[in-house]
């Protein structure tokens, strides 16, 4: 039997988006100048350090005296204060930004991770090679892609058709020049690069800077 509500035009249901998860993606203007500079910087520090990546904690590259890292900074920044905005901070928020390389040669990935300790976190992508002639066997690959988790363990299972909870995946393929910033706490995994040339970008965290008045009311 369906039971049929009746129309009463005077009871308006009020609706909440809770618990958002809000997520930024942009290209970078001028991009196309500062990436070739940006990649060598990189590619040298990958060269005279061993386990760039592995011990990010070690360096922080965005505090390089360079021009093109006073302007990746600087971008970095905006892209941090508009997130806080749209989030509704409309306080002085005072943070430090740490920053590391990453080279994913053929067939590098990154497991499973989050960034604790940290509010965002974010990477700046160099060099994103085309993947359209890599030699692909499996097709579950997603070559070159860093896939995002739902944080709310299996809120999908009981979504149906059309429902927004049903994937709990967010895939993004990024291109060379796009900045991603998302909370800290979500997991994510980058697929392998299956290109012969290799995936270059800047990884960082967000640290806020503490004081008294940012406990919630």
């Amino acid at each position: 039997m369906v039971r049929r509500v009746k129309n009463n035009n005077s009871i308006k249901p009020k609706f909440l988006d809770l618990w958002p998860t809000q997520f930024l993606e942009m290209s970078l203007p001028g991009f196309e100048t500062a990436n070739p500079v940006i990649s060598g910087i990189v590619l040298s520090n990958n060269i005279s350090q061993d386990n760039m990546t592995e011990n990010y904690i070690a360096q922080n590259i965005l505090n390089m005296d360079h021009p093109v890292m006073f302007w990746l900074k600087q971008c970095i920044d905006k892209a941090i204060f508009d997130y806080a905005q749209k989030s509704g901070i409309s306080y002085e928020l005072k943070w430090s930004i740490q920053g590391w390389g990453n080279v994913n040669m053929k067939g590098d990935y990154h497991n499973l991770h989050n960034h604790p300790h940290s509010w965002l976190s974010g990477t700046y992508y160099v060099n994103v090679p085309d993947q359209s002639d890599a030699e692909i066997f499996r097709s579950d690959l997603n070559p070159a892609s860093i896939s995002f988790f739902d944080p709310r363990g299996q809120a999908n299972m009981n979504s149906i058709k059309g429902d927004k909870q049903v994937d709990p995946e967010h895939r993004v393929l990024p291109k060379s020049g796009d900045l991603l910033l998302w909370p800290a706490f979500i997991h994510h995994l980058v697929h392998p690069n299956m290109s012969e040339f290799p995936r270059i970008s800047i990884s960082f965290n967000v640290i806020v800077k503490w004081d008294n008045n940012l406990i919630p009311n």
